[in-house]
C-alpha cells in the first residue's frame, strides 16, 4: 500500500500506542463518581479524539449535566496519576515496528504527526526505542492549528518537500481523517478500540490492523 507514495504520515495516540483508552477510562472514573457514567459513551467522547477540548470538552459536558463547577486543575492532577499508572507498561501496537522497517526498506519516509505535544510524543518514541525509525515528528506548536485543521499535515508535507498526493496518512480518528483530507492527502484509517464505533466514509480504506497495509 505504501509503495504508491513517497512518505507515510502516522498519527500517534491510538495508532502507535493505545494511549486513548486509559485517558477515556480516567474520565469515566469522574463521570461515575458523579452518577453520569452512562452519559459518557464512546460515541460522545470520541468527539475530542485526535484534537483537544476546543473541539469538545468533557469538562464542560459534565458541568452541563450536573450544574456543578469543579476544580479541574486538581481533577487533572488526579487523572494524570491514574493515566500514568495505566500506561506504565505501554507497548507499541503490534505490527508497527515491522511495518515501519518494511516501509523504510522500500525507501519511503516516515513522519509522526500528532495533535499532542513533543513532550508526550518524543518521550514515548524514545522510551519505546523506535524514534530512530522516524524521519520527522510534527506536533502541537509546529503549526498554527492542530487537527481537525490541516496545518500539522501540511507542515509534514512541507518538511518532506513533497506534494500532498505523494503522502499517505494513517489515522484512527475522525478529526485526524478530516485534517488529512483537508491537507489533500490520502488517508487510511485503522480504528482504535475507542474509535471503532465511528464510520469513516472519506477514508481511502478502513483497515482492521496495521498488518493489512502489507
Amino acid at each position: 500500500m505504501w509503495n504508491d507514495y513517497q512518505a507515510t504520515l502516522w498519527d500517534f495516540d491510538g495508532i502507535i500506542v493505545d494511549t486513548e483508552w486509559p485517558i477515556y477510562e480516567s474520565w469515566l472514573t469522574i463521570f461515575r463518581r458523579e452518577g453520569m457514567e452512562e452519559k459518557l459513551t464512546q460515541e460522545v467522547y470520541v468527539q475530542c479524539i485526535g484534537s483537544d477540548f476546543d473541539t469538545w470538552s468533557p469538562e464542560l459536558y459534565l458541568e452541563s449535566l450536573t450544574g456543578k463547577s469543579y476544580d479541574w486543575e486538581e481533577e487533572g492532577r488526579v487523572r494524570n496519576i491514574e493515566i500514568r499508572e495505566r500506561l506504565k507498561d505501554g507497548v507499541v501496537i503490534p505490527g508497527i515496528v515491522e511495518t515501519w522497517k518494511a516501509i523504510r526498506a522500500d525507501g519511503v519516509r516516515i513522519a509522526v504527526v500528532s495533535s499532542s505535544s513533543h513532550n508526550w510524543v518524543d518521550v514515548w518514541l524514545e522510551r519505546l526505542g523506535i524514534i530512530d525509525l522516524v524521519d520527522e515528528i510534527v506536533c502541537r506548536g509546529d503549526a498554527p492549528k492542530i487537527k481537525p485543521a490541516p496545518d500539522l499535515y501540511q507542515e509534514a508535507v512541507r518538511r518532506f518537500d513533497l506534494q500532498p498526493e505523494q503522502c499517505l496518512v494513517i489515522e484512527d480518528s475522525l478529526n485526524g481523517l478530516k485534517a488529512a483530507t483537508a491537507a489533500g492527502c490520502d488517508c487510511v484509517v485503522i480504528p482504535s478500540r475507542l474509535t471503532s464505533v465511528l464510520d469513516f466514509p472519506e477514508a481511502k480504506a478502513r483497515l482492521a490492523d496495521v498488518w493489512e497495509m502489507h
